[in-house]
């Protein structure tokens, strides 16, 4: 399989019941961020179809927050507007755990990238707790598992995630999910994540669980230098000790990169 930009393919890994990773390449960050603005819109604009509102799980880092910015420019063009904001449900992968207003913040990020924009109802927006809320990193993750289980179906402990954006770093780790980490093994929807390796060292992060709940998981990266994560995770490396590796959708898993980031995939042209 010869893999170039704007491919779109399947990888190959055991067949244990999981969707089919789909592989989708793009030249560069800039023309991945404006595909995936674009395959976000209409994915929720499919999901209100069928169900009236659309929920999302939104992440941080330099991709995913690029995309973010292409939502608010697609957005401003009344022509594509198909969705109804107003009838979509924000929720966060992980956060960093630091006061209410500091630019570290993955919601802050995203409020100025696009969501202020939007003008939602206070509803709509699942924030989880900052470090000056009065709580310690471990209530903050007990206090974002009653916000799941509230805006969940009867019987159920998690709401319907129509689409689960993730980033990866260059170790692999996806959320604040860390390769090595006790997150990396814990069952619960919410974790705390104390003294990670990157700043800030405390964290709030969707588990593993949870992250397995949504329709579609849909991993954004970018750069050359997490090109051998993104082979490894696709080659079926222990989540354990490559977090991104055991992150998958319900219905679809899309790993969503740029030239650089495929270039240590098998088959990749350099």
């Amino acid at each position: 399989m010869s893999l170039s930009p704007g491919d779109r393919a399947s990888a190959e890994l055991p067949d244990d019941g999981r969707p089919t990773p789909q592989i989708v390449i793009e030249p560069d960050a800039d023309r991945l961020a404006h595909s995936v603005a674009e395959a976000l819109v209409a994915r929720l604009a499919a999901a209100q179809a069928v169900h009236g509102t659309a929920s999302v799980v939104l992440t941080g880092g330099g991709i995913g927050i690029a995309v973010l910015e292409r939502v608010a420019g697609l957005v401003a063009e009344p022509v594509r507007e198909v969705v109804d904001w107003s009838a979509v449900d924000f929720w966060w992968g992980d956060e960093r755990f630091v006061p209410a207003g500091s630019d570290e913040r993955n919601e802050r990020q995203a409020r100025k990238a696009l969501l202020d924009a939007l003008d939602l109802p206070d509803f709509r927006m699942h924030v989880m707790p900052a470090s000056d809320a009065g709580m310690t990193p471990e209530e903050a993750a007990e206090d974002y598992v009653g916000e799941l289980r509230e805006y969940a179906a009867e019987g159920r402990d998690l709401p319907r995630f129509d689409v689960l954006l993730l980033g990866m770093g260059p170790e692999g780790h996806t959320a604040s999910i860390f390769p090595g980490s006790p997150a990396a093994t814990d069952e619960r929807p919410v974790v705390a994540v104390r003294d990670c390796p990157k700043p800030p060292p405390t964290r709030i992060s969707l588990g593993f669980g949870a992250i397995r709940s949504a329709e579609e998981v849909w991993l954004l990266v970018s750069g050359e230098e997490k090109a051998p994560a993104v082979a490894r995770a696709l080659a079926g490396a222990s989540p354990v000790e490559l977090p991104a590796a055991g992150v998958h959708g319900t219905r679809a898993t899309r790993w969503l990169l740029d030239a650089a980031a495929a270039s240590s995939l098998p088959g990749a042209e350099g």
